[in-house]
């Protein structure tokens, strides 16, 4: 019937298909999954728990009235970029990428570094993404186990460098899921001693209060990462890259047209020009994260991680993580549940720093399910 929704009707499992034609390592892999808050205290995403402050509120709609949605936005993102600058204290000299979140800069730097047998290394546990994104890109994944304490080892580091001379080498800084700031020294050793790129991933920054942006000049294969989406910003998606800008200038050709949208693109300026209110916010995070830190230490059986991040690692009774996870899920609470993701994450679970009511909220189910 004319206008009728058409309805498929193939012939069914195309599952031949698929094993012909996609890559086993594609096949092999599970997809980024992200659990369903489903009204729970949303707590495992290590996002900021509040909401722009209501001042500005008027004034970004304002800034967005004014956006030309029928034009395509500036693919250079010029004015985002300067913002992003000056923000993250990108140093004179250093250039800069902006992608659509952190992970298509990940994505940009693997592409234009590809090639058969080339590695990516990174110490584990760490951001899964490095793996995923090296795979998807045809590269060998290297993972380096982290001390039992989730320090770098970093002899094991500077051996698997030398062995598999990777083309890129990640290190979260802070560390996720682990929330541990590496100490910079190690860094820069690793930074000396790797033939090809080190990026140093500091999505965490407003947290930690730490950064390797001003050691660019001295190391041209260092790139910096950051991302706006730690600070409040997560729903527009957005991150930078800064280093060095023959590097920079490969990677870009990576880049697809138009990458960050013009409402992406305004609100983030908009923002980065109020980042007082935002930065005031991550204080307020650093200062709960203590208070959390220091209450999961009174609750028997609890083992918290030091923490630079907006989260921190905890480690519950042996065999136990499984039901810790459920039942603060059946009490409302939604956390993360890292047990089973690598052998040093055995019983951890993760939690966001939230509101205080959330947090507290968090600690009384926390409790009730351990009781």
């Amino acid at each position: 019937m004319p206008g009728a929704r058409a309805r498929y009707r193939g012939p069914g499992t195309p599952r031949r298909d698929v094993e012909r034609w996609v890559r086993p390592e594609i096949r092999a892999l599970r997809a980024y999954e992200v659990a369903e808050p489903a009204g729970r205290i949303k707590l495992d995403a290590m996002e900021n728990p509040y909401p722009w402050p209501a001042e500005l509120l008027e004034g970004w709609l304002d800034t967005l009235r004014r956006v030309s949605v029928n034009r395509y936005p500036d693919p250079g993102a010029r004015a985002l970029k300067a913002g992003m600058r000056a923000a993250m204290g990108v140093p004179e000299g250093a250039d800069v990428l902006v992608g659509n979140g952190s992970d298509e800069l990940i994505q940009m730097i693997l592409l234009t570094v590809a090639g058969r047998d080339r590695a990516v290394l990174a110490p584990e546990p760490t951001f899964v993404m490095y793996r995923l994104i090296a795979t998807v890109a045809g590269m060998r994944y290297v993972g380096v186990d982290l001390r039992p304490d989730f320090g770098l080892d970093l002899d094991a580091m500077l051996a698997a460098i030398e062995r598999e001379a990777p083309a890129v080498v990640f290190l979260a800084y802070p560390n996720n899921p682990t929330g541990r700031l590496y100490a910079r020294e190690e860094v820069l050793r690793i930074v000396e001693a790797a033939p090809g790129l080190v990026v140093v991933d500091e999505a965490y920054a407003p947290f930690a209060q730490a950064t390797l942006m001003d050691a660019l000049a001295a190391h041209p294969r260092l790139l910096v990462l950051r991302t706006v989406s730690k600070m409040g910003l997560a729903g527009l998606r957005l991150g930078l890259l800064a280093g060095h800008p023959e590097w920079l200038a490969e990677i870009d050709k990576t880049r697809l047209p138009y990458n960050v949208g013009s409402l992406n693109q305004a609100s983030g300026e908009f923002a980065l020009r109020h980042r007082d209110a935002f930065e005031a916010q991550a204080e307020r995070i650093r200062e709960d994260r203590a208070a959390l830190h220091a209450a999961l230490e009174a609750v028997e059986g609890v083992r918290p991680y030091p923490s630079a991040a907006n989260f921190i690692l905890f480690r519950v009774p042996h065999g136990m993580a499984r039901r810790v996870h459920e039942g603060l899920l059946a009490r409302g609470v939604l956390v993360k549940c890292l047990d089973g993701q690598h052998p040093l994450l055995a019983d951890c679970l993760r939690v966001t720093v939230g509101t205080p009511e959330e947090n507290e909220a968090f600690l009384e189910a926390l409790r009730d399910t351990l009781a």
